[in-house]
């Protein structure tokens, strides 16, 4: 069985590699099994069609921002917990940003997928008012409940538009890289501005300074 498995992983390791690099549109299962130099009947033994293995980098996604996308357990939130949610979501956006990239194309070709990203966005949804909630208790925002939850949809747009949005101002997936997504969770960052306490402005003005990227970079002009 340990072969096996192995080949199972390589497949999923590399299928996220090429997604990544060139667009999941842009690569077929035969692409995958010769970047692996495996015969394309191997890669079907263990993965049907490529549905699949989008569906298991999925599943790989939604349980990592499960995990981290929590409150803080036995202890109130603070500041600091701010910078460990903004890398964790870096993070992810960034290893799988090839789900960002052509979402609506990946759901539309996958029923099951698309009622699997359902469930997800609405958790994820809940998680993050739940969060911001969190600062609100902890004295670090100052907002009440609809307030929380219009940010929490905000940085949800934001957050799942953002590779979308770099590759309609000329970055296309191989040129994508972390710099670029900084910047995105800056805007996240810069919804909350208006809400911060007064006490915790200049921790929190600390962490948007960090996470700024200046946008004219970002937008590059045809042929430059």
């Amino acid at each position: 069985m340990a072969p096996r498995t192995k080949t199972r992983d390589r497949i999923i390791e590399a299928s996220l590699e090429l997604f990544n690099a060139q667009g999941e549109r842009n690569v077929t299962t035969n692409h995958i099994a010769a970047h692996l130099g495996i015969s394309p009947g191997n890669l079907y033994y263990h993965f049907p069609n490529k549905q699949a293995i989008v569906a298991e980098l999925f599943g790989q996604y939604e349980l990592r921002v499960d995990q981290f996308l929590r409150l803080p357990p036995e202890r109130e939130i603070q500041v600091q917990d701010k910078a460990l949610y903004l890398e964790a979501l870096l993070g992810a956006m960034w290893d799988y940003r090839f789900l960002h990239r052509d979402l609506e194309g990946l759901l539309d070709a996958n029923v099951e997928l698309a009622q699997r990203y359902q469930a997800f966005a609405a958790r994820c949804l809940q998680h993050a008012r739940t969060i911001y909630q969190g600062f609100v208790a902890a004295g670090i925002l100052l907002m009440d409940e609809i307030q929380a939850e219009a940010l929490a949809l905000n940085a949800w747009i934001i957050l799942t538009s953002w590779v979308r949005f770099l590759g309609t101002v000329g970055a296309d997936a191989g040129q994508l890289d972390q710099l670029q997504l900084r910047r995105g969770i800056y805007q996240v960052l810069a919804l909350e501005s208006a809400f911060v306490a007064p006490e915790a402005r200049e921790a929190v003005a600390a962490l948007q300074r960090q996470y700024f990227v200046a946008l004219e970079p970002l937008l590059r002009a045809p042929g430059g």
